[in-house]
């Protein structure tokens, strides 16, 4: 997410290194960039301009703080400005004072508008806000049986007429319904066409008078770039929106469309889609994004994430072990599993300020972890949970290279980084930085120690070393 235009903003900044004050004729090159930066990614032509605008007025009027570097102070303008153009501030979902809260959800055909649904009821769910999803999308081939098969894979209701009723009275009903159920929110999914079209609009138009909606959601494919701001203008031109939900922004490394909508449309983008996990849906915050955009990280996000996922009793015990050097490979395997209940591991280490990794990187790391699981389950359960039993056995190790499908030396430095990083880790429990880490999971290694998994005489890049 956002890997070319944050590589491109790293331009931006050099112009500016090595410079004692922001002056009109060093500010320049600097707006450039972040010109180029802003088109290469597909945002929209108005809003760069107007944007690179505003940039140099500010940047020109500012007072560069004591101890603050020019090149530094320019990121925080230009940080300030993306925030504003995305909307400043988060804009939380509407909650009425009677339930149900009704969402009516719209978009075109493929952007991911049946999933989004189910995504969103699941975001409510875990809000213990009670939800019900209604199928109006009698058009498209199975998509009431889709919608039905995610709301019994996330545990939420879905209210169906089947495909011969008529979409309007099926919202109309499923309201209805929710209504004499006590249920808090109802998310009315509707069909959509390749492209818009009279049809469709009359459709929308008459399902939002019978019910009402105090949110009109519009699903947009974050991969068409400015056009999905284009397409969030039509759309609450035509129908009336209060807000967007940017679908497959994780596979977007332009960021065009979050940096469009908002400018274009006047409308806000209320939650974005990372992932085709159904739990892949995050509010937006537009300070967060700006944050991600220019490589800073997002650490707030990261923490969230943590705490809906990671069992506060678990981690504590973990940490015990750490301390007193009792960590073992169950405990490893139990962290990485952790790790990959809260979303991707390449999406984890790009919310970590100053991770600067790239996807092959990442591919590289993803499989030293699969490469450790594989030889880690290989092991008996005592083997597990005695990591020294393997250090005294060569054949115990040359089973588990058998059983893995890897080389003994594979199992050998497996153990050894193993024992290295538990004497580590304990180090840190105890406030003290060891001088370097084990390559486990692809980690900086003292020199010497760089041999890689199946592999001779090649030196692999690290965490340390990204």
């Amino acid at each position: 997410m956002f890997d070319e235009i944050s590589d491109k903003f790293e331009q931006a900044w050099k112009k500016l290194r090595g410079q004692d004050k922001i002056t009109t004729s060093n500010i320049q090159g600097a707006i450039r960039e972040v010109r180029r930066a802003l088109l290469e990614a597909d945002v929209n032509l108005q809003v760069v301009k107007e944007f690179s605008d505003r940039l140099t007025e500010k940047a020109q009027g500012a007072d560069v703080i004591a101890g603050v570097r020019p090149d530094q102070q320019f990121i925080k303008i230009v940080y300030d400005e993306l925030a504003e153009v995305m909307g400043s501030e988060n804009s939380p979902l509407a909650e009425a004072e009677t339930a149900p809260t009704v969402i009516l959800m719209a978009g075109l055909q493929g952007t991911g508008k049946t999933t989004a649904s189910a995504k969103l009821a699941l975001h409510l769910r875990k809000l213990e806000r009670s939800t019900l999803l209604v199928a109006t999308d009698i058009y498209r081939p199975a998509a009431i049986d889709q919608l039905v098969t995610l709301g019994n894979q996330i545990d939420v209701p879905v209210f169906q007429l089947g495909t011969d009723a008529n979409p309007v009275e099926i919202a109309r009903q499923g309201v209805a319904y929710a209504k004499a159920q006590g249920i808090n929110t109802v998310i009315v999914d509707t069909a959509g066409r390749l492209q818009i079209d009279a049809t469709m609009m009359a459709e929308l138009v008459q399902i939002k008078q019978a019910i009402a909606p105090h949110e009109v959601l519009l699903v947009v494919d974050a991969m068409t770039g400015q056009e999905a701001a284009n397409l969030t203008r039509t759309f609450h031109d035509q129908i009336g929106i209060t807000g967007a939900i940017l679908t497959k922004l994780d596979g977007d490394t332009r960021g065009g469309a979050a940096l469009s909508v908002r400018a274009i449309s006047g409308q806000p983008i209320k939650f974005v889609g990372v992932g085709e996990k159904v739990e892949a849906l995050q509010p937006f915050y537009p300070e967060r994004m700006a944050s991600r955009i220019l490589g800073m990280g997002d650490v707030l996000t990261l923490v969230e994430r943590a705490q809906e996922e990671i069992n506060i009793a678990d981690a504590e015990k973990l940490q015990e072990k750490i301390l007193s050097a009792k960590f073992d490979f169950d405990d490893f395997l139990k962290n990485t599993r952790m790790m990959k209940s809260m979303g991707s591991f390449g999406g984890l280490l790009k919310m970590l300020p100053g991770m600067k990794i790239n996807d092959a990187q990442i591919k590289e790391a993803e499989n030293q972890l699969k490469r450790c699981e594989a030889m880690i389950s290989s092991m008996t359960k005592q083997e597990r949970q005695d990591p020294d039993l393997l250090g005294k056995s060569p054949s115990r190790k040359q089973r588990i290279a058998k059983g893995s499908g890897y080389k003994l030396q594979d199992v050998t430095k497996l153990v050894s980084d193993f024992q290295r990083m538990r004497i580590m880790m304990q180090q840190m429990g105890k406030g003290k930085m060891p001088p370097g880490m084990p390559d486990m999971m692809g980690g900086n290694l003292p020199p010497g120690n760089q041999a890689s998994y199946g592999k001779k005489k090649k030196k692999k890049k690290g965490f340390g070393e990204l």
